[in-house]
């Protein structure tokens, strides 16, 4: 079975977000940032090449193939800061009436820019997406 090509590396998340060249996008991801360390009171740390992950929970799927993964993270793209809430959003629908300007994947939340959200909601999405994930799951 194939290995995992996203795992959690040694390269500095500070060093990682300071290299972002839009000022919104590096001011935005510091404030996720200080938000998911508050939300886990874990370090986070860079998964491949541009994921910043807190926390670890191991997965096993139907089909055999398991690994880890951030309990939850986010990462800068040049389209949309992706914030990833792994239990996806069935829990979240009214929260996500009140957030604001975003859209959803199956586990990833996606905006411009910060402004363009209620920090407060996102802080309670996140904070019951890693209660869930500690549950579910075995976490680091």
């Amino acid at each position: 079975m194939a290995e995992a090509k996203t795992k959690p590396t040694k390269a500095s998340v500070t060093s990682f977000i300071n290299s972002i060249e839009s000022v919104q996008l590096k001011k935005d991801c510091k404030v996720i940032q200080k938000l998911m360390t508050e939300v886990t009171g874990k370090r986070p740390k860079i998964w491949g090449s541009s994921i910043i992950g807190y926390g670890e929970y191991h997965y096993t799927y139907a089909s055999g193939r398991e690994g880890d993964w951030p309990i939850t993270g986010f990462s800068p793209r040049k389209s949309n800061l992706t914030i990833y809430v792994m239990p996806g959003f069935k829990d979240y629908k009214s929260e996500l009436k009140k957030l604001g300007k975003h859209k959803i994947g199956s586990s990833c939340l996606y905006i411009k820019k910060i402004d363009d959200i209620d920090l407060k909601i996102l802080k309670k999405i996140l904070k019951s997406s890693v209660v869930t994930m500690r549950k579910k799951y075995p976490c680091k």
